[in-house]
């Protein structure tokens, strides 16, 4: 996979380039078809939406953890078949809060479902439906005529498919039981099935995207959400909620092979900046490495990462910073 290349700097407008497969040694695809949907996929944290839209995609979209509310933006994922072309927004979880941070994420989830042709809603069968999941298929039942649910990690022993089909039958009356479909998004089972029941949902249309692309994602966004992961998979308690990274400058050095960066581990105290250096540098230092090792899987050149740490003080309750992050 690789990006449109620069020579010299790094411009502005190259910062917004799409991530294209041009793997020309991949065998010759069918046309895609008629269907064009843009499918807002909506559920409470730590479903699997980020997981669904890997799987689905084939390729490294959105990040993923163990940690709740990780998706912080509408991520598009593209998906193209012989049926059509899918266009994926994968949503932050939906949940309660009245804190500036959280109704910013509300806000996408809500504006995303009013905009998009379909909803795939993924609901976590491990755990029992309660007031979040109420809230979640409030916000989804005035949809339900465009919605496919997926009754997600049926792989997992604790999984309890049958009590998530009985609280959707009654949330959603009017969905048939032909769009409630089991499914496990990592082990990737009946995942094709949920894409022909979006596609028999989706109007035929011009394409949005060129078959090639997999993501509309800036190359800046990309590598900054990968950093993000990786502290994210590292750090503990609070800290990982009150970071954001900061992509401060990109310089190809070598043009087409060699992309330096120079980003920002951004946090609210001082004393969180410590925990994220980590004694003598050791933490830096593994999220550093660890974030190079995994930008090397998405892009066919180098990317030579300066990371530093930094302080904003209560950063999620500045306007200015929600309006970047949440661009």
């Amino acid at each position: 996979m690789t990006d449109n290349k620069a020579a010299g700097s790094f411009p502005a407008e190259n910062k917004k380039q799409n991530i294209e497969d041009t793997a020309n040694n991949m065998p010759e695809q069918p046309p895609i078809g008629a269907k064009t949907a843009l499918v807002a996929i909506v559920g409470r944290p730590s479903s699997g939406k980020s997981t669904f839209l890997n799987t689905a995609s084939g390729e490294k979209i959105s990040i993923v953890s163990p940690m709740p509310q990780t998706t912080r933006n509408a991520v598009r994922g593209i998906v193209n078949t012989s049926l059509g072309q899918l266009v994926f927004i994968d949503t932050p979880g939906y949940h309660d809060s009245e804190k500036k941070f959280n109704l910013k994420l509300k806000g996408i989830t809500s504006e995303q479902l009013n905009t998009a042709d379909a909803v795939l809603y993924i609901i976590d069968a491990t755990r029992t439906p309660g007031e979040e999941e109420e809230m979640t298929a409030e916000l989804v039942r005035p949809y339900s005529a465009k919605t496919v649910v997926a009754v997600n990690k049926i792989d997992l022993k604790e999984a309890r498919p049958a009590a998530s089909r009985i609280f959707i039958a009654k949330q959603f009356p009017s969905i048939p039981a032909s769009r409630v479909i089991d499914i496990s998004a990592e082990e990737d089972k009946n995942i094709n099935d949920v894409l022909k029941a979006l596609y028999d949902l989706s109007p035929d249309g011009e394409k949005m995207y060129p078959e090639e692309f997999y993501t509309d994602q800036e190359v800046d966004f990309r590598i900054a959400e990968i950093v993000r992961e990786q502290a994210i998979m590292r750090l503990r308690d609070e800290i990982p909620h009150a970071i954001y990274v900061d992509i401060s400058d990109m310089e190809w050095k070598k043009p087409g092979k060699e992309l330096w960066v120079r980003a920002f581990l951004v946090v609210e105290r001082e004393s969180q900046k410590g925990m994220v250096i980590g004694k003598g540098a050791a933490m830096i230092k593994t999220i550093r490495v660890e974030s190079i090792k995994a930008l090397r899987k998405i892009f066919s050149y180098r990317i030579d990462l300066d990371l530093q740490v930094k302080v904003n003080k209560n950063w999620r309750q500045k306007d200015p910073v929600l309006a970047k992050i949440f661009k």
